[in-house]
C-alpha cells in the first residue's frame, strides 16, 4: 500500500540499521505452552520465532539487534548467543521487573549503537512487513506504524489512518501490527529504567502529527494464542 504525499524535510532518509525485539512477555494466553519457554521461542515450522524474526531482519539489513528479556531469559540467551550464527550482533536487555513495552524498548536501545531510525519488532509476530519500505515515511521526529486489518480477536482495531497519518478519528480501523519505526530523538523522551506503555509514545506522536502508518496486505500472525500460534505453523510449513 502507497502513502500519502508528505514534505520531504520532514522524512528521515537513513537506513535502518538498529533494532530492538521485545521478548520480554509472560506469554500468558499461551497458557501451558509457556510454562517451560518464553513464547519468543515458540516453534513455528521448526524454528523459534524470535529466530525468524533476526532473519528477516537481517535480510532487510539490520544488523545491531537489542533482545529484551524477563521470563525464562537464560533460555533466550542460550538459544540465540551473540547472534553471529545468524550474521547479527545481538545484545540482551534484562528486566528483573517488567518494564512494559515502552520502557523495555527505551532501555535496550542504551545498548545500541546510536542511529536516527529504530525499528520496533514484537517477538510475537511474524508477517512479511518489508521494514526497510516504512523509511520512506518516518517522521523526523515521530513514528511509522504497520497497521493490518482486524483479526478475529480483535474486530474493533486500534487507528484510524486518514492520508497517511494515524488518527483515532472515526472511519475505518485498523489494528497495530506490532512493528513499527521510530525516530531516535522522539523515545529518548522518555527517561530510561521507567515503566511505560509503547502506546505512550504513539499518542504523543499522534497528537503532533507526526504518527504516520502503512496499510501491510500480506501474510501477518500473532502467535499470542494457541489457535494463531498452530495457525503460523501451518502456514509456514506450506510454503
Amino acid at each position: 500500500m502507497g502513502f500519502a504525499p508528505r514534505r520531504q524535510e520532514d522524512i528521515v532518509t537513513a537506513n535502518i540499521e538498529c533494532a530492538v525485539i521485545l521478548a520480554a512477555g509472560l506469554g500468558t494466553r499461551l497458557k501451558w505452552l509457556t510454562h517451560r519457554r518464553p513464547k519468543a521461542l515458540m516453534q513455528i515450522a521448526g524454528e523459534a520465532s524470535v529466530i525468524r524474526i533476526m532473519r528477516r531482519l537481517v535480510a532487510a539489513g539490520i544488523r545491531d539487534i537489542a533482545i529484551n528479556t524477563h521470563h525464562h531469559a537464560a533460555m533466550l540467551r542460550e538459544t540465540i548467543g551473540d547472534g553471529r550464527r545468524f550474521g547479527a550482533r545481538v545484545v540482551y536487555s534484562h528486566e528483573p521487573a517488567l518494564l512494559d513495552s515502552g520502557g523495555g524498548v527505551r532501555q535496550a536501545m542504551e545498548l545500541l549503537p546510536a542511529s536516527e531510525a529504530l525499528l520496533v519488532h514484537n517477538a510475537d509476530i511474524q508477517a512479511d512487513i518489508d521494514v526497510q519500505q516504512l523509511a520512506g515515511c518516518l517522521p523526523r521526529q515521530g513514528a511509522v506504524l504497520a497497521l493490518v486489518d482486524n483479526p478475529l480477536h480483535h474486530a474493533s482495531g486500534d487507528f484510524c489512518l486518514h492520508g497517511g497519518q494515524v488518527t483515532c478519528c472515526q472511519g475505518r480501523r485498523l489494528t497495530f501490527a506490532g512493528v513499527s519505526l521510530w525516530s531516535a530523538a522522539v523515545l529518548h523522551r522518555w527517561p530510561a529504567g521507567e515503566c511505560f506503555s509503547l502506546l505512550a509514545c504513539i499518542r504523543d506522536c499522534m497528537e503532533r502529527q507526526q504518527c504516520r502508518g502503512y496499510h501491510h496486505d500480506g501474510h501477518w500472525f500473532d502467535i499470542g494464542r494457541p489457535a494463531d500460534l498452530y495457525a503460523a505453523d501451518r502456514y509456514y510449513r506450506s510454503r
